[in-house]
């Protein structure tokens, strides 16, 4: 390892040389109390910023082991380690000095959710951080003196700051920790006890924007309140007890006036996944880990899907038990979307009839006596949510606002009015006994079985004209696979770009190692992640130390499920 006045003399070497002469600095190289590689060099300036990583040894940067014992602590240290590097580039950094992407330092570090990335690794004998800098340029000449400044001057006060336990808010750390493992052992106590989602009271739901998942603040951000009959309390490990709405297993409806915080509870259940930063609002809004939000999509890919629980007899005899198609209709596309969930293993299905297909979702009593059940090859959702709850032990949980059909399979029913839900299950059992429902139900007695799909390795490739591998994510809700485009626009528990970038690596994980050897989808998907588990992120890019965040298995799922070039055996 060489020491940082090589690097120093280096770089007064090579200023004012061309551009390419920025390779002379890789290598590693001791600071002292850590060490810092420059691991890759970009091309030119507008070129992807150069890759650097940082790591200190235990010894120096002093963080106590006791505060990361158990993988949630770990991930939630990582985490707050990560947004604490980033505010020391803010606050140390001096930011774009010469051409393209000169002198911009990042890193990979999160928003509302606290994810698992790999732009902090804690080790038994370490702590290490990814990072990007942009190397320095006049037009394509290198500025090695701005260079200087920026990896030997700036660099390592953002390390010491970032990396070193006496550098960092210490309270805050442990406060940020003791959250996350807070909101992981609610979580984990949902099924013991009869529960599929908990709302704490005071938690806020409202949201700043449509693109803004900050909370929103002042008098419309009302605090939540549960009805006294839903209330339960929870215990948590630091916290305490935590009181608030337990929704139970089974079919709950949420109902409402227009514009009264509905989707708004919805919206907070679907990303309830996740564990939450302190001052959220949601920190203490908690859903069953295998919760997956199910919409219309009309257009998408579907390839080789059982679909016939809802749909049978199409027109021209096409197969419903085997269903393809390139242009996926409302219905069939959420038909599709259902079963593919269940086959990855949900266990609750989250439902808005705002992005429903309505003919998917009901069909009154009138529409039943106009249009005869042998014309009609829609089973709606009404008459299979239960039998799903019956058979497979999956629940639902709807947002209705303009049919009561659903009265007669929900175990319970949430009002919302002015942003506070009440319980009116016992209201609708009169309504319901006061004016009856006249629909038949249609479809039969079971909802039937669930197979699982066998991708062919043919579906599967990464190639892009010279290249051997081409996968990136363009934004949060695309990828490119080779020279397919995957899009994700309706995977709405998708939430960080990093993510995205993941589940490309794991489409490619599956296809050489799994699809090859014809392991079932989910099947093949599980062990991946278990191999995450074991050796993190890293194990999954095909480039080193790409900026990672782990997606669900159901995410991964549904970009391949959403890939045109999909072929099941």
């Amino acid at each position: 390892m060489k020491d940082q006045a090589v690097l120093r003399s280096t770089l007064r070497k090579i200023d004012g040389a061309g551009y390419k002469a920025y390779l002379d600095i890789k290598g590693a190289y001791d600071f002292g109390d850590f060490q810092m590689w420059v691991e890759h060099v970009q091309g030119d300036p507008f070129a992807h910023p150069s890759r650097f990583r940082a790591r200190v040894p235990r010894e120096q940067n002093r963080i106590p082991m006791e505060i990361c014992t158990s993988p949630p602590r770990r991930i939630a240290l990582e985490d707050f380690l990560a947004r604490q590097f980033r505010q020391a580039i803010r606050s140390t950094v001096k930011g774009r000095r010469g051409t393209g992407k000169s002198g911009v330092v990042e890193i990979n570090a999160g928003s509302q959710e606290v994810l698992e990335r790999n732009s902090i690794r804690i080790g038994d004998e370490w702590v290490e951080a990814r990072f990007w800098g942009g190397l320095p340029a006049a037009g394509r000449r290198v500025l090695g003196r701005e260079a200087e400044e920026m990896i030997l001057g700036e660099m390592p006060v953002v390390v010491r700051r970032a990396l070193f336990w006496d550098g960092i808010h210490q309270a805050e750390a442990r406060a940020h920790i003791e959250v996350v493992e807070d909101q992981e052992t609610l979580r984990a106590l949902l099924r013991e006890q009869g529960l599929v989602a908990f709302i704490a009271d005071g938690s806020v739901l409202p949201r700043k924007s449509g693109v803004d998942e900050r909370p929103l603040k002042g008098a419309n951000a009302v605090p939540f309140r549960s009805p006294p009959s839903m209330s339960v309390t929870l215990h948590a490990p630091n916290r305490g007890p935590v009181k608030g709405i337990g929704i139970p297993k089974g079919v709950t409806l949420i109902v409402g006036g227009g514009f009264h915080g509905k989707s708004t509870v919805l919206r907070a259940l679907e990303r309830g996944i996740y564990p939450h930063i302190p001052g959220d609002g949601r920190e203490y809004v908690v859903s069953d880990p295998a919760t997956v939000k199910i919409r219309s999509e009309d257009g998408r890919g579907v390839s080789g899907v059982n679909i016939s629980p809802f749909i049978q007899n199409l027109p021209f005899a096409r197969n419903t038990q085997f269903f393809s198609t390139e242009n996926a209709s409302g219905s069939t596309s959420q038909a599709a979307n259902i079963i593919e969930a269940i086959e990855i293993g949900a266990r609750v299905l989250l439902i808005d009839e705002d992005t429903s297909a309505t003919n998917f979702m009901i069909r009154d009593q009138r529409m039943q006596e106009l249009v005869a059940k042998e014309k009609e090859p829609i089973t709606p959702f009404v008459d299979r949510v239960r039998q799903l709850f019956q058979e497979y032990g999956i629940s639902t949980i709807l947002v209705m606002g303009g049919s009561s059909d659903y009265f007669e399979v929900a175990d319970t029913v949430i009002m919302m009015d002015t942003y506070h839900p009440y319980d009116v299950s016992g209201q609708v059992r009169e309504i319901q006994d006061k004016w009856p429902s006249e629909r038949h139900p249609e479809g039969g007695d079971r909802f039937g079985p669930v197979a699982g799909r066998i991708p062919s390795r043919e579906s599967f490739d990464p190639s892009r004209g010279s290249q051997e591998v081409r996968i990136d994510a363009k934004g949060l809700r695309q990828i490119v696979f080779g020279t397919t485009a995957i899009d994700l626009s309706a995977v709405e528990q998708l939430v960080d770009v990093s993510q995205t970038r993941a589940v490309g690596e794991f489409i490619r994980s599956y296809a050489e190692r799994y699809a090859a050897q014809g392991f079932p989808l989910r099947e093949g998907l599980e062990k991946i992640l278990t191999e995450v588990d074991q050796e993190g992120l890293d194990v999954l890019s095909h480039r080193q130390f790409r900026d990672l965040a782990r997606p669900r298995i159901f995410e991964v799922a549904a970009a391949i499920n959403r890939m045109r070039s999909l072929r099941i055996k």
